[in-house]
């Protein structure tokens, strides 16, 4: 197939100022490119995550998305469904329904807007529960740390493969300097509440998601670990009805994060800015 132009943005998730959140490549026509073509784009932009708009196949979606990292595809991903939607409804898009309906890897996810930001609701868990202590001691040698420096571990799984790591405060979070390559192909996410004394009340928690093997070993903010992570603060009352996650700061961004719970469902939402628009040849 020839190549040819497609629509194409690049936006920044999890902020509302350019250049401070998580950059997102996002081809809005891509019907007709074939699996090898979309990993290559991946690969080529080298960014964290592509995405790329089919058709839904699915009754009730309103569009198909494909999310691919430098290396391989994800069923799913957070960041990537925030600017995906964005970009989908900047570019003229219209939802049949009151809330977005986006198919993707792990099925149907739904995202509105809340509170002036585009929200979708945490899909279930795929793997939950306490890592084995082989799993969490490699996970320890790879970031530097004791054993002792664990408040808790569990898996957070929603389809990125994610082992999160409680520590007891942010400046342990933001002191890490993890060997990301010890962590061969385990994706770890670690995280602390702020101290309001210190730390100040724009956030409550600080997190940070290193991913082994990839075009960045640390992500700047991350949607599905983030969504990972509330429905197990949630599931043991660690954390308010609403609350905000920075994430980033280690990389000189500041992403922000906005959790809300409401009945069984959790809403993970955040601001999107738009920073390239045009057009793409692929």
């Amino acid at each position: 197939m020839p190549h040819r132009p497609r629509a194409f943005k690049q936006v920044d998730v999890f902020t509302a100022h350019p250049l401070l959140g998580n950059p997102l490549a996002v081809v809005l026509d891509a019907q007709g490119l074939s699996d090898a073509q979309m990993q290559a784009f991946a690969r080529w932009t080298n960014l964290s995550e592509t995405t790329f708009v089919l058709p839904p196949t699915a009754p009730g979606a309103d569009y198909r998305v494909r999310i691919f990292t430098t290396t391989r595809e994800l069923p799913f991903a957070g960041h990537p469904t925030l600017g995906t939607c964005h970009a989908w409804l900047e570019a003229g898009g219209v939802a049949q329904g009151e809330e977005i309906v986006q198919e993707c890897g792990v099925g149907l996810v739904r995202v509105r807007r809340r509170h002036g930001r585009l929200a979708f609701a945490c899909p279930p868990l795929l793997r939950s529960g306490a890592p084995t202590d082989d799993v969490l001691d490699h996970a320890c040698r790879a970031l530097g740390i004791n054993r002792e420096a664990v408040a808790a571990a569990q898996w957070v799984d929603n389809g990125a493969g994610w082992l999160a790591l409680r520590l007891r405060d942010r400046q342990a979070v933001l002191e890490l300097a993890p060997n990301v390559a010890q962590l061969e192909d385990l994706a770890v996410g670690v995280f602390a509440p702020w101290d309001e004394a210190r730390d100040g009340t724009e956030a409550q928690f600080e997190v940070r998601a290193f991913i082994p093997g990839d075009g960045m070993a640390e992500d700047p903010v991350t949607g599905s670990l983030n969504a990972g992570i509330a429905q197990w603060l949630y599931r043991e009352g660690l954390a308010p009805e609403r609350y905000v996650v920075s994430q980033g700061t280690a990389l000189g961004r500041a992403g922000r994060v906005h959790v809300m719970r409401e009945g069984e469902h959790v809403w993970l939402g955040g601001d999107v800015v738009t920073c390239i628009d045009g057009a793409v040849v692929v």
